[in-house]
């Protein structure tokens, strides 16, 4: 059974740093592609960043220079290091797996993960 679970989110004040990860069980994270998402109240879900078995990523505009994903094999664990955090940032962030290989175009698109961690709450305060 493919189990993701968050951990690492809370409240922090603008310009300040998070490390989200995310533990994978029964699924290798780094065969496909995993992604972070977020949610934030009254909003769709969108696509922050993503990563694939050769380190290749893939970053929301928003995010890019700011945040930093990363994967670490041995631990089968995610990672999400978020720099100069804005009001904005808020959210539910989701850590997210692939069933398969996936264009590098789509990695944002969340209807192309097919597993998906309960979340952890992120909140900037300005």
């Amino acid at each position: 059974q493919v189990q993701l679970v968050e951990s690492g989110g809370g409240s922090v004040q603008s310009g300040g740093s998070l490390r989200l990860s995310c533990a994978v069980s029964g699924y290798t994270a780094s065969s496909y592609i995993m992604g972070w998402f977020r949610q934030a109240p009254g909003k769709e879900r969108e696509g922050v960043a993503s990563i694939d078995i050769f380190g290749g990523t893939t970053y929301a505009e928003s995010v890019k220079g700011r945040f930093t994903i990363s994967q670490d094999t041995g631990e089968n664990t995610l990672y999400l290091q978020m720099n100069s955090l804005k009001p904005e940032d808020t959210a539910m962030y989701y850590c997210a797996g692939t069933s398969g290989w996936i264009l590098s175009r789509l990695r944002l698109d969340e209807r192309r993960f097919a597993y998906w961690g309960q979340g952890t709450q992120v909140t900037v305060s300005s």
